[in-house]
């Protein structure tokens, strides 16, 4: 059965996107301001909760401020904490106060849990477009003047453009640009990253503490007393060797010499029911865009944990890309490419941050760790922050 998704005007211009995260959301929400409709697939049977931390700020901040969803956001927002740093037996190292913290990411910057962010936008596109879990995509055929995605439960649906918004792991992109391995560039980390619904002992309130050792970083960070967010970050020269053991078992062999809250965190894992756990890769693609498909938020750029920008990233290109298509006279594939142009430069910057923090987030020696807490222990003083803020680009508008 071939489906046309429905429209209520003539000309009405409609969107299949594949991928119901912070990418997929946020292009149904700009798409609709500009009075297209949008059919959001999701493989995932239900929407997700939890997930890591993210810093919220630059093209993102600005666009969720047009969107209206701000002050929703500012709800969710976690005040700057303390950051501790422990010893490898959990005794105190240093600390930065929060205060140095708040001056550091200022004040136009949000601190959110990544399924919060999620919330708010489902919540602001809900009832604006169609969102469907537990479906696929298992083939795409495209013409001059349409795209068609042939589903898992068997339809076809035609639209004007698909939107690939399915993640680091892309099913779009792998059917229309090519295998995964052709674009993902592997910086040897993995992430395990989960939320604990008791506050463990060990982490004082209203702080975010964090052991590193050579190879190695884990944090903790208290969010009120049910809940507490956990990431974990472990070096690794075979990535793939080490997803194919889940994070349970990845965890265990990668923090096995550890002690301090990693025998409570290693049981966690074993009992959870989900978690965050994938390789730290970035894409790179030469392009984002062929004819009637184009690719959005991870699925086209991924500039990783490390980069510090994605969610922003995902919705600021969303509202950039909602421009590109909002003249009803130039056809898609210019407007697609014209996006692409301007928002590349961010995205090649972002990139490059991600790839040279690889060393902060779990130092490959000691030069290199005691280099991290250094730099670390003097973010107190204005000097210091001024670097770190040009260093981590936290102000690229500035």
């Amino acid at each position: 059965m071939t489906e046309h998704l429905p429209t209520q005007a003539a000309g009405r211009r409609t969107a299949l996107i594949v991928g119901a995260g912070i990418a997929g959301l946020a292009t149904a929400l700009f798409l609709h301001r500009i009075g297209w409709h949008s059919i959001i697939l999701e493989r995932a049977p239900a929407r997700r909760s939890g997930g890591y931390l993210v810093a919220f700020f630059g093209i993102g901040y600005d666009a969720a401020e047009r969107l209206g969803i701000l002050a929703e956001l500012r709800q969710r927002n976690l005040d700057p904490f303390q950051l501790r740093y422990v010893k490898a037996d959990g005794t105190h190292h240093f600390s930065v106060p929060s205060s140095a913290i708040r001056d550091l990411i200022g004040p136009r910057q949000l601190t959110l849990l990544r399924g919060d962010l999620e919330e708010v936008l489902h919540h602001a596109v809900r009832d604006h477009a169609d969102i469907r879990h537990g479906t696929t995509v298992e083939s795409v055929t495209q013409t001059e003047d349409t795209v068609a995605a042939h589903l898992s439960d068997g339809t076809v649906v035609e639209a004007d453009l698909l939107v690939g918004a399915d993640g680091l792991h892309s099913q779009v992109r792998r059917l229309v640009f090519g295998p995964e391995e052709e674009f993902r560039v592997d910086l040897n980390h993995i992430v395990t990253a989960f939320t604990l619904d008791r506050h463990p002992a060990q982490i004082p309130p209203q702080t975010s503490t964090t052991l590193t050792t050579i190879g190695h970083t884990v944090t903790v960070t208290s969010l009120g007393p049910h809940r507490t967010a956990a990431f974990l970050v472990h070096r690794t020269t075979t990535p793939a060797a080490d997803l194919a053991k889940g994070p349970a078992v990845a965890v265990d062999d990668a923090f096995a010499d550890l002690a301090w809250i990693l025998p409570d965190l290693r049981a966690h894992l074993r009992q959870a029911g989900s978690a965050y756990f994938d390789s730290v890769s970035q894409i790179v693609l030469d392009r984002w865009s062929i004819g009637r498909v184009v690719l959005v938020g991870d699925a086209a750029w991924c500039v990783t944990l490390f980069g510090g920008y994605g969610a922003s990233l995902a919705v600021g290109g969303a509202d950039l890309l909602a421009s590109a298509l909002d003249h009803p006279a130039t056809d898609i594939s210019t407007a697609l490419r014209a996006w692409e142009s301007r928002l590349r430069p961010t995205v090649l910057r972002r990139q490059q941050i991600g790839r040279r923090n690889t060393a902060a987030h779990a130092p490959a020696n000691r030069l290199r760790l005691a280099t991290r807490n250094l730099v670390m222990r003097l973010a107190a003083l204005p000097p210091t922050r001024h670097l770190l803020r040009r260093h981590l680009d936290l102000h690229p508008d500035d």
